[in-house]
């Protein structure tokens, strides 16, 4: 891989992300679609709450987070983003405006071609030598920071933590597909086919994550 080239050949995952996520879910009922159980952890959010934390995040790290060092001068196309940063809903989208899976799956595709402008607009090395931003450290962040080959720091005590931009696009889009994975879970849970073979990359394939499986 050439310095020069696009950040997108650092995660080319990216190009088909949103078709994977939305072949998934777009035929769902709403009843499927808000099913929860108290069985296992990853069943407490329903596929449209996990659909809608996969729309809010990318923003919320790209545009937020990082400010204005891939977009300047609001040219990134958000004309919602308040509305997404400030939800009162946890970090998800404000399910008062963003309810119909087809709503949600509009800013989740707007997310993600976010994602994907950003990469090709910067070279690979304007991502891997970025400055650093904090990251707040809490403990299910001491395991993921394992999926990390670089790009992130964390102090010896895990309560200070660093990640760079390379390292966001990866936790981006290890996010995406650990969620992708609960989606399928509460799928299986309601006895409902799945579409897609999910990559077992990122959070999800960490040894000490919780992959149980509905009975």
């Amino acid at each position: 891989m050439q310095k020069n080239e696009s950040g997108i050949n650092l995660f080319p995952e990216f190009l088909n992300l949103f078709s994977i996520i939305e072949e998934e879910v777009k035929n769902l009922s709403s009843i499927e679609l808000d099913f929860t159980s108290q069985k296992w952890t990853w069943a407490e959010w329903s596929i449209r709450n996990q659909v809608s934390h996969m729309a809010s995040l990318i923003p919320r790290w790209l545009l937020i987070r990082w400010e204005n060092t891939l977009f300047k001068n609001d040219e990134h196309g958000f004309s919602n983003l308040d509305s997404i940063a400030n939800s009162p809903y946890d970090r998800r989208l404000n399910d008062d405006i963003y309810w119909e899976i087809s709503d949600i799956l509009v800013v989740l595709n707007q997310s993600i071609n976010l994602a994907i402008t950003a990469l090709n607009k910067f070279p690979i090395d304007f991502f891997k030598n970025s400055p650093v931003i904090p990251r707040d450290s809490n403990e299910q962040w001491k395991m993921m920071v394992e999926a990390h080959k670089s790009g992130v720091t964390i102090s010896n005590d895990y309560k200070n933590s660093t990640i760079n931009l390379e390292a966001t696009f990866r936790h981006i889009l290890f996010e995406e597909i650990t969620h992708l994975h609960n989606i399928q879970r509460l799928k299986k849970a309601q006895g409902i086919q799945l579409i897609s073979s999910v990559p077992f990359i990122g959070y999800w394939a960490l040894d000490d994550w919780d992959r149980s499986e509905p009975n």
